[in-house]
């Protein structure tokens, strides 16, 4: 049996997902280390994390268009919601610190870049 390389990033999330799940539901502060360990690095965590998107990224256009994976984007979005929901209270506060830091778009200049970038692919596919 031969995996496409969707299969294999697909088979990489379910792998991730039943052992977050594992670690959550045995030891819930358990998850806690793995989150600092992964978000632990101001620098090296979205640099590892943009490399990875961008050959992640590679492959999917192998298989689907920027608008399809926006769309996909989309679904995700509203799982991500789903599960933020019950701490509604605790992310209002969080955006309001963080839009009280005015150096908020300094901290976050790659992902704004990157998003700006994708954003900008789409309008171009959609709208050419």
């Amino acid at each position: 049996m031969s995996l496409s390389s969707i299969e294999v990033m697909a088979l990489i999330v379910v792998v991730l997902a039943v052992l977050k799940l594992i670690i959550i539901i045995s030891s819930p502060k358990a998850w806690y280390n793995v989150t600092k360990t992964i978000y632990g690095s101001k620098i090296l965590t979205p640099i590892v994390a943009l490399v990875l998107a961008v050959i992640v990224l590679k492959y999917l256009l192998i298989e689907l268009t920027i608008v399809q994976i926006f769309a996909v984007m989309l679904f995700f979005m509203l799982l991500a919601a789903i599960a933020v929901s019950p701490y509604s209270k605790e992310m209002l506060a969080l955006s309001s610190k963080l839009l009280k830091d005015r150096r908020i778009i300094m901290k976050a200049w790659l992902a704004l870049i990157a998003w700006a970038v994708l954003i900008i692919w789409v309008l171009y596919y959609i709208l050419a």
